[in-house]
C-alpha cells in the first residue's frame, strides 16, 4: 500500500534552490554557447603586387535587416604638424575630438559633403568635439599646412575596422546574416578600385582577400 510522505518546508525549500541553480547553470550554458559560436570576419587587403595594404576601412553593411546603432568617441591628434591616425572609422552619429597636442596652432576644417565643419586656429582641446551624423567620406586638412590630410570613413554598421601595416584586419562578434562587405582607402580618390563583396556569416569565422586594383591610365600611348 502506497504512503503518502508530506513534503517538509524544509524539503520544498532545498528543492527550489536546486531549480533555482539549475536555471542559473542553463543561463550560464546558452550565454557561453552564444559567446563560443559568435562569428569573425577576417579580411586581407592587398596591392597589385602582393603587399599589405595599410589604413583600409573594411565593414559590413546587412542585406537582410537593420543593423544597431553603437556610436563611440574617437579622436584624431594633431602632433608634429601631422594628422594621427591617417585614417579613422567610425559609426554614424559618433563624435571625434581634434586634440592640438602640436607646437604650434592649427586650423582644422572639411569641405567634404558628409560633414562640412570648421575648428578655427587653436591650442589644446576644444570645447566640444564634432559629431558626424551622415555616412560617407570625409577628408580633413589644416588651413595653415598644406600638407596635413586625414581620413575619416562614417559607416552606417557597428561591424568595422581598420587594415593594420599587414593589409589584415578581423571584425569579430558577427551575428549570422548576409551583408555586403565594402572597403574604402586613400587610394580610391585617385582612381583606383575595390570590388564589394557578397558573403555569408554562419556559425564559423569567415576568410576573405581583397585587392586594390590602381587607377587605369586611359591616356593613350
Amino acid at each position: 500500500m502506497l504512503r503518502h510522505v508530506p513534503v517538509t518546508r524544509e524539503a520544498d525549500s532545498t528543492t527550489m534552490k536546486l531549480k533555482s541553480t539549475t536555471f542559473t547553470l542553463a543561463a550560464c550554458s546558452l550565454s557561453l554557447s552564444g559567446s563560443l559560436f559568435a562569428a569573425s570576419l577576417e579580411v586581407d587587403v592587398k596591392d597589385a603586387h602582393g603587399n599589405g595594404v595599410a589604413d583600409a576601412a573594411i565593414y559590413l553593411e546587412s542585406l537582410t535587416g537593420t543593423l544597431p546603432a553603437r556610436p563611440r568617441p574617437a579622436e584624431i591628434e594633431q602632433k608634429s604638424r601631422k594628422f594621427m591616425p591617417l585614417m579613422t572609422v567610425i559609426q554614424t552619429g559618433s563624435e571625434i575630438a581634434f586634440p592640438n597636442n602640436d607646437t604650434v596652432r592649427h586650423h582644422v576644417y572639411s569641405f567634404s559633403p558628409a560633414k562640412p565643419f570648421e575648428l578655427k586656429l587653436y591650442s589644446g582641446t576644444p570645447g566640444s568635439p564634432v559629431l558626424f551624423d551622415k555616412p560617407g567620406t570625409v577628408v580633413i586638412g589644416c588651413n595653415i599646412h598644406d600638407r596635413m590630410v586625414a581620413y575619416i570613413q562614417v559607416v552606417n554598421t557597428p561591424y568595422f575596422g581598420k587594415t593594420n601595416d599587414t593589409g589584415r584586419v578581423r571584425i569579430t562578434d558577427l551575428p549570422a546574416g548576409k551583408y555586403r562587405l565594402k572597403a574604402w582607402h586613400p587610394q580610391l580618390l585617385l582612381g583606383a578600385t575595390m570590388p564589394d563583396l557578397e558573403i555569408s556569416i554562419v556559425k564559423q569565422d569567415v576568410a576573405v582577400s581583397i585587392a586594390l586594383n590602381p587607377a587605369t591610365d586611359s591616356k593613350p600611348h
